[in-house]
């Protein structure tokens, strides 16, 4: 396995809004980074693209332009960490792609999957999630039910489909190497959580055949090579955006909440083999390599950065300036509505694809903005609870770019009553898969806390968060 030793490291991730390339040094350290934004289009209230090609192109334009700001280093290895439950099918021979980037985000294949209801207890056992359109089997049932080029692709043998990120490596790496990592391989409902590999039962349920599907391999593998600056530079780590975010300061503590709030937002922790699994929660596995097995419960909440991209699109305000209007207040707001935050559906632990979005209450554009960030702080929440029936939490650490906001971090700490931690690095993907490439060494840089948020009084957020919760059950959301 590639080590880093005295050479730089090279992070790329490919997120819901940009594809970013970050140099590390061999301590951790960042000493370049590019960012090439990316462009999603949505169709109706289900469907959600990005052009496949502009993913490869925005990668492969990142990574040259953080290779010119440091010219000659020595770059020793490589990881990539993606978007997860986002797929693609494409010619394993010439490598094209054969439809767009299907998001994770995208539901247009709700109505169908619904008919496998009565099996969702045994998906869910086996995959570790809930029958849910979000993650990729449907959406690649979707692929070959309806796109001729994919099933001509399926006819002539010369289909590959399966996580964006098995696609990624295989337009990226000189070999064009065809494999999924166990993090994103996690996101499709095929995959179980056991063995770690493609599972019969699941690929029969979906009508899916295993040969179309890259191989299963562990996070840290040789995955090929890429082309950087003329050099080539081994891959040495493939996984998803959560769960690299999940090794940004280092290994994880099982006591920590982690809470990574970008396009939607996640709140994973670590758990023992055999844990009981909460009701609503998912079971992820963060990493399995030649160190083990590291698996964790996780919930989602969909509507995070995008309900603020909603909340744009339909309200003529500054939603910048308002964030870092309401960052600057010393507690949460007296007069705020409450925002139902169905964007992209109720993820963990409702699991509602169709949850519409409406303010409960009146209030002004500010008002609106802040029932916005405190919809987020009430789903999180909710999961938290979930979260702490194996054992309690001592305290959250929180990244992503809506981390950055005061506001949402003081409402968390409040309303949890967990001291809420903000790293000097709140940008964490690129951060934790450079260090899995590296080898998870023990030098890596630690990043320092920048602010801790502790909890404190605050009842008319906890009255609000109890009128949510109510709301919540009369719309049939009960939690």
């Amino acid at each position: 396995m590639v080590t880093a030793g005295d050479g730089l490291v090279l992070a790329l991730d490919q997120g819901s809004h940009a594809s970013r390339a970050v140099l590390f040094d061999a301590a951790g350290r960042e000493v370049a980074q590019a960012f090439v934004p990316v462009a999603t289009r949505r169709e109706g209230t289900d469907r959600v693209e990005q052009d496949a090609e502009e993913l490869v192109r925005s990668l492969r334009t990142a990574l040259q332009d953080a290779c010119e700001l440091r010219p000659g280093a020595r770059i020793v290895a490589a990881g990539l960490a993606t978007q997860r439950s986002t797929v693609v099918a494409w010619s394993r021979g010439a490598g094209r792609a054969l439809t767009d980037a299907i998001s994770w985000q995208d539901r247009r294949n709700a109505a169908w999957l619904s008919r496998l209801a009565p099996v969702a207890t045994q998906v869910r056992t086996i995959t570790g999630l809930p029958l849910s359109p979000h993650y990729g089997a449907s959406k690649l049932r979707w692929c070959l039910d309806h796109l001729p080029a994919v099933q001509r692709a399926a006819a002539s043998g010369d289909l590959a489909f399966g996580p964006l990120s098995s696609y990624l490596v295989a337009r990226l790496t000189a070999e064009r190497t065809c494999v999924a990592d166990p993090a994103n391989a996690s996101r499709t409902l095929l995959f179980d959580t056991a063995t770690l590999q493609w599972s019969p039962d699941m690929l029969c349920l979906f009508d899916l055949q295993a040969g179309q599907l890259p191989a299963c391999v562990p996070t840290r593998h040789n995955f090929g090579h890429l082309d950087c600056d003329g050099r080539l530079v081994p891959l040495a780590a493939c996984t998803g955006d959560q769960s690299a975010a999940a090794f940004a300061l280092g290994e994880p503590d099982a006591d920590c909440a982690l809470i990574n709030v970008g396009t939607g937002a996640f709140i994973q922790r670590i758990v023992p083999p055999g844990t009981p699994l909460p009701d609503g929660i998912l079971r992820s596995v963060v990493c399995a390599d030649a160190d083990g097995v590291l698996t964790s419960y996780e919930g989602t909440v969909n509507g995070a950065g995008s309900a603020l991209d909603w909340l744009r699109e339909r309200v003529a305000i500054d939603v910048d300036r308002g964030l870092s209007v309401l960052a600057a207040r010393a507690a949460p707001a007296e007069d705020v509505p409450l925002f139902m935050n169905g964007v992209g559906g109720l993820g963990a632990p409702f699991w509602r694809p169709d949850f519409p979005c409406e303010f409960v209450g009146g209030g002004d554009e500010e008002a609106r903005l802040a029932a916005v960030i405190e919809s987020i702080v009430f789903l999180l929440r909710v999961n938290l609870e979930r979260l702490e029936r194996s054992a309690p939490l001592r305290r959250i650490r929180i990244s992503g770019g809506l981390a950055r906001n005061d506001y949402l971090c003081r409402c968390l700490a409040s309303l949890s009553g967990l001291s809420v931690e903000r790293p000097a690095a709140v940008e964490a993907t690129a951060r934790g898969v450079a260090y899995l490439a590296a080898g998870r060494p023990a030098s890596w840089h630690n990043v320092p806390i920048e602010q801790s948020f502790t909890p404190s009084s605050a009842p008319t957020l906890t009255s609000r968060y109890a009128r949510w919760r109510s709301e919540m059950s009369s719309r049939g959301a009960a939690a």
